[in-house]
């Protein structure tokens, strides 16, 4: 049976309330009355289209309701009695004036939001001796790896949800089957949830099964991430049963041994962890060992192997519009691991290459070790290619540009950035009559070599392009 989608809903007015209620395209509807100044239990019910799960949050449960504890409970015992769904109530409260009747169904829950408490499983068992319908323990994932002490310490025989909030805890909203849970949370109340559409659309977890095989984004912040949505449209678009979700962690070794728990099969690798997934996988290839670090990993035969499609990612947008590269000259703005990238594919090209950074002396280090120029900063005009590696106008600082407008000097600027899609620097190119190419060509390049080392089969690059533009622009759509 699949995991249902709950959409948490939180006004202020219960007109306000009712209209989010009725908007919703969940399975269920947890309407939060905590937050409610004109609180109409009957109101909140009355019409309902779709079954509702009744919350009156404490505060010293993280709600906001911080009235008397007895007006709290007569709002769920009225739930009750009027035959709403489900009722949440706390696991601490004092439960003993609520009725029972069979229409209703307990959800009793806890939350923990400053970690993953130590003694997790005995909270748990002694929820579970309460004789609730449903418990819901929702904790605080400071690490990733607490994902897997929720999942071993929920793993009993009676209906649950486990959630591990925030960053480090998506799998769990996203994958709720992983953690045997029976529905999970959308919406903006808590932290890490996720609109539920996109719950629906891009994680599809109305499809996913026990058995659904798992991939995943790694690294820290992912927030800003559009691998999910291309890879997840890619599966959906090849009929393959597979979900690819965000590993938010900067400990390599870590994320290796959360990704073996959870039987992740491959993983994008990200910032900061190219090198130290490096250091623990053997099986590499030529590319990757030359450059000493990898950007992908596959689960093959109990063993990691690791790939570099660093390289081919930058270069796809050249191979793919015929632009040869030999002889140009080339300046690489900035100093960090993604002028590495830049360096090493440039020189592989034959192209005349300088490194140019704030940094003179960064610049400097980086230059001799790849035996080119060092640039001035800004770089002197009369370049053929111009690459932009900082990430200088990155979302959500988007008018920020690396160099002034009128140091855009040139025949061709590559801004590796890709949300936004078109940044300053690319615009400022436009306008001064420049060819542009955005970091999105990048992005894509690598990520449909990802995806057919992976699967073996040839990915559809255009639907994996389309679903990241659709990312960007909702993302944007947010500010």
């Amino acid at each position: 049976m699949p995991a249902l989608i709950v959409e948490t809903v939180t006004a202020s007015t219960m007109a306000e309330l009712r209209a989010a209620r009725d908007r919703s395209t969940a399975d269920l509807v947890e309407l939060r009355l905590d937050g409610v100044r004109d609180v109409d239990v009957g109101g909140a019910l009355d019409g309902r289209s779709r079954p509702v799960i009744v919350t009156c949050r404490a505060a010293w449960e993280g709600g906001a309701f911080d009235g008397d504890e007895q007006t709290r409970l007569a709002i769920l015992r009225r739930a009750i009695e009027l035959g709403a769904e489900y009722v949440d109530v706390e696991w601490r409260a004092d439960r003993r004036s609520l009725p029972r009747r069979s229409g209703t169904k307990m959800v009793l829950s806890h939350h923990d939001f400053t970690c993953t408490p130590g003694d997790l499983g005995d909270r748990v068992r002694a929820m579970a001796g309460e004789g609730a319908d449903v418990l819901k323990i929702a904790v605080t994932a400071r690490r990733l790896s607490d994902c897997v002490t929720l999942r071993d310490e929920t793993a009993i025989d009676h209906p649950h949800v486990a959630i591990a909030m925030g960053p480090a805890g998506r799998i769990s909203r996203l994958v709720p089957l992983a953690f045997g849970s029976l529905w999970t949370y959308g919406g903006t109340a808590a932290p890490g949830q996720s609109p539920v559409d996109e719950l629906r659309e891009t994680f599809c977890v109305h499809a996913q099964r026990p058995d659904t095989r798992l991939y995943a984004v790694a690294g820290a912040p992912l927030a800003h991430s559009a691998s999910p949505a291309m890879h997840n449209a890619a599966f959906a678009e090849l009929g393959i049963d597979a979900v690819y979700v965000p590993l938010e962690t900067a400990d390599a070794d870590e994320l290796l041994t959360v990704a073996e728990r959870f039987g992740v099969e491959g993983i994008s690798v990200t910032a900061p962890l190219k090198t130290g997934v490096f250091a623990r996988v053997t099986d590499r290839d030529a590319l990757g060992t030359r450059t000493g670090a990898l950007n992908t990993l596959k689960r093959e035969h109990d063993a990691w192997a690791g790939r570099n499609y660093d390289v081919a990612g930058f270069l796809s947008p050249f191979d793919r519009e015929g632009i040869a590269l030999a002889g140009l000259r080339c300046v690489v703005l900035g100093a960090g691991g993604a002028a590495r990238t830049a360096l090493f594919a440039l020189q592989e090209r034959g192209a005349g290459v300088e490194v140019s950074a704030r940094r003179r002396e960064r610049a400097a280090q980086l230059a001799k070790e790849f035996g080119v120029q060092v640039g001035e900063w800004p770089p002197r005009p009369g370049w053929d290619l111009l690459i932009n590696t900082t990430p200088v106008g990155t979302w959500p600082d988007v008018e920020a540009i690396p160099i002034a407008e009128q140091a855009v000097a040139g025949a061709m600027v590559y801004d590796l950035i890709y949300n936004p899609e078109e940044t300053a620097l690319l615009k400022a190119a436009r306008r001064r009559g420049a060819r542009i190419i955005g970091g999105l060509e990048m992005l894509v390049g690598q990520a449909c070599l990802q995806f057919e080392w992976w699967t073996d089969r040839p990915a559809p690059r255009d639907v994996m392009l389309a679903a990241a533009r659709r990312f960007l622009t909702q993302r944007q759509a947010e500010r």
